[in-house]
């Protein structure tokens, strides 16, 4: 798989995630505030991946 192919896949889970999150915590939320919830999801993601590359080397 591509980094492209990676980058699309944690992005819809992302965004499917920040809708189900948002809803059922906080269903009074702006569709903004879901975007964002879900731009944040996907940099976690990364974040994370980069923390497990990092032990390995």
């Amino acid at each position: 798989m591509t980094q492209f192919h990676i980058f699309i896949i944690r992005a819809i889970l992302g965004a499917g995630f920040a809708v189900i999150l948002s809803r059922m915590f906080f269903p009074e939320f702006n569709i903004i505030y879901v975007a964002g919830l879900g731009i944040i999801l996907v940099g976690l993601a990364y974040f994370a991946e980069y923390l497990r590359n990092r032990k390995k080397s």
